[in-house]
């Protein structure tokens, strides 16, 4: 998704257009209940957002792209921005989900689960977790999508918020649920997991991410620059704080 230069203000949709759908919030949320026609305007915004970038794009030009008249898109997004929200949403679930699983599986299952077995299976795990989420982060749609949210960031600092608590703030909280779970096992030692978490994660970023936001590496890194990366980065993060 690319970025416009000029700021825009919030997007409200047209006093015809509010009386066209105009229910109540009740009314609202029961026409809200479709899933088919809630994803053929997701479509649409992704087509639109992806060509235009944030600030260019109109509530008028989604509704073209989704193929929708425009009081059937207020009835489900009562502007631009929540429209974005939900796309960024749309987005990380699908992309994620099946990443943190990864490690959520092996600390919240059941009890039993709460045990990391050897050193061996902590380093492979934390290895393959590494590089998987370091390929999403550096993936073409992930990247599009973190540079509209940072250039909308500071005029909408309430969906940056939102975006870093529902997406990075949470898949830190998984990792952080399973460092403890190494450390219960005697396998880690950190007088802080919170802050060995985050520097795990700039461990599996090392030069690749931020090279890719910035437009320093117009493709995304191979498996082998990502691999190499990642196992040099939890090699030293062991050799830290392993036991």
């Amino acid at each position: 998704m690319k970025s416009a230069k000029s700021p825009a203000t919030p997007t409200e949709p047209p006093q015809h257009a509010r009386s066209s759908c105009g229910a109540p919030d009740g009314d609202k949320s029961q026409a809200g209940r479709n899933p088919r026609k809630h994803q053929q305007i997701l479509d649409g915004a992704r087509r639109v957002f992806t060509e235009m970038g944030f600030d260019a794009a109109s509530m008028n030009d989604i509704t073209r792209a989704a193929g929708v008249s425009k009081g059937t898109v207020y009835v489900y997004f009562a502007n631009k921005e929540e429209l974005f929200e939900a796309l960024v949403d749309d987005e990380r679930s699908k992309l994620f989900a099946n990443l943190y699983r990864t490690l959520r599986n092996k600390t919240d299952a059941d009890e039993d689960a709460q045990v990391v077995a050897s050193t061996e299976e902590l380093r492979e795990t934390l290895i393959a977790f590494g590089c998987a989420l370091s390929e999403q982060l550096c993936s073409e749609p992930v990247v599009r999508a973190q540079r509209t949210v940072i250039a909308v960031a500071a005029r909408m600092p309430s969906l940056g918020k939102r975006f870093f608590d529902k997406g990075p703030l949470r898949g830190h909280q998984i990792l952080v649920d399973y460092l403890k779970a190494a450390s219960a096992s005697g396998l880690l030692t950190t007088p802080d997991i919170e802050l060995a978490a985050f520097q795990l994660f700039e461990l599996f970023i090392a030069g690749i991410l931020r090279a890719r936001l910035f437009c320093h590496a117009s493709d995304p890194p191979s498996r082998d620059e990502i691999s190499h990366i990642v196992t040099s980065g939890v090699d030293m993060f062991l050799a830290a704080y392993g036991t």
